[in-house]
């Protein structure tokens, strides 16, 4: 079993207040997908879990966080099951407050000077070793897959790691490594940490290793590699040969993000009623978690300039929040206005039309109000900014009278 950034008893970003009911369960995510990880690895009779990296959400570890994990991993190892840790950049080894526990010997927790090999048996066969190396402080800067070597056994090496693979944009570069570095070890398995959203660096190619971020176990913000199912990889070994790991979704809260797209005849109704048919949505498909839901209302059309008015924003979210009832499993936290009015033939489109300003160069005038918007994670490129630009300024020019 390999599950990685638990960030135990983790703050949410971005719910702003709540009813005490959904509070209590966010509050408790993290924690519930733990206990349903340990549910999982006892189900599947794994014969090891291993947790690459942030365990904890921070070097101050909470009582509560670190008396749950020790009671799951304890479980575990009453079913002779033995968990494989190492500390990450959230958990470092060597800073911030951890209860001393004496840990049963079912335990390895990997320390942060060098590689440690470990065998698993099981009933005297070798089914497995394990290697792995924690962090001793926030910022590590070592190759840390270079320090990884096969040992003389004959069994499946899996390495587990907290490790920027790549350079990876989206998550500082601690313990920055390549995909050849995986490659060259002698592992046949990579059990990878640091990257919340799920990602297969390694597939098991022509015999080659597998290298994996299974993602977070609990998503924690409307960031796109905090959204959609998260869970934990099941890893099947038969004759030495490391099969296609299986996803099993285990959160207890989802954060989604929906839109929908004006049109020339849409009405203010209408958004409201597909943005709350699309949070309905969400909520079937979350099966009973917890749901925290954010909209992008988006497109071209005369609603927009009602959006725009102050204070309807917030008067369409109350909308959505009242729609959803009390005693149910959404949060609606945010809507976001990416609409443009419609440009209405009164000389101002033509007048545009006549510039001779590419849409290129346009479109960098255009791309500070589309940023001050919050548009998109991810920006248009420079044709629809370009539009963009147009339609803005033509909405202004009508406006002033120009």
């Amino acid at each position: 079993m390999h599950a990685a950034d638990l960030h135990l008893d983790t703050p949410f970003e971005g719910v702003g207040q709540v009813d005490e009911r959904i509070a209590a369960r966010l509050r408790d995510a993290s924690l519930d997908a733990f206990d349903a990880l340990v549910e999982l690895t006892l189900a599947r009779e794994a014969a090891f879990l291993v947790l690459a990296g942030d365990v904890y959400d921070g070097p101050e570890r909470g009582l509560r966080a670190q008396l749950r994990f020790e009671q799951g991993v304890r479980r575990l190892a009453a079913a002779g099951i033995r968990t494989f840790v190492t500390h990450g950049n959230h958990d470092p080894v060597l800073t911030g407050w951890q209860l001393d526990t004496a840990w049963p010997p079912e335990v390895h927790v990997f320390g942060p000077d060098e590689v440690a090999a470990v065998p698993v048996e099981r009933e005297g066969e070798l089914l497995a070793v394990v290697l792995g190396v924690s962090y001793a402080q926030v910022a590590e800067t070592r190759n840390l897959a270079k320090l990884f070597r096969r040992t003389d056994a004959d069994a499946p090496h899996v390495g587990v790691l907290h490790a920027n693979v790549g350079g990876n944009g989206e998550h500082a570069p601690y313990a920055p490594c390549s995909v050849d570095d995986l490659r060259v070890a002698g592992m046949e398995y990579w059990a990878l940490g640091h990257v919340h959203q799920r990602t297969v660096v390694l597939d098991g190619e022509a015999g080659g290793p597998w290298a994996l971020y299974p993602g977070n176990l609990q998503g924690r913000s409307h960031k796109p590699s905090e959204r959609a199912a998260k869970g934990a990889s099941v890893v099947s070994v038969r004759g030495g040969v490391i099969g296609t790991p299986e996803h099993v979704v285990l959160d207890r809260a989802r954060f989604v993000e929906v839109e929908t797209v004006i049109g020339p005849d849409s009405t203010v109704g209408e958004v409201e009623r597909a943005l709350a048919a699309a949070g309905a949505q969400a909520v079937r498909d979350a099966a009973g978690r917890v749901v925290v839901l954010r909209a992008r209302i988006r497109g071209v059309g005369p609603v927009s300039d009602a959006l725009a008015r102050d204070g309807a924003l917030d008067e369409l979210l109350s909308a959505l929040r009242d729609g959803a009832g009390a005693g149910g499993d959404v949060v609606w936290t945010k809507l976001r206005d990416e609409t443009l009015a419609a440009v209405a033939d009164d000389g101002a489109a033509a007048l545009l039309e006549e510039t001779t300003v590419p849409d290129a160069e346009l479109s960098a005038d255009a791309l500070a109000t589309v940023v001050e918007r919050r548009w998109s994670d991810a920006l248009p490129d420079a044709e629809a900014l370009g539009a963009a630009g147009r339609a803005l300024a033509a909405s202004l020019l009508r406006t002033d009278g120009s």
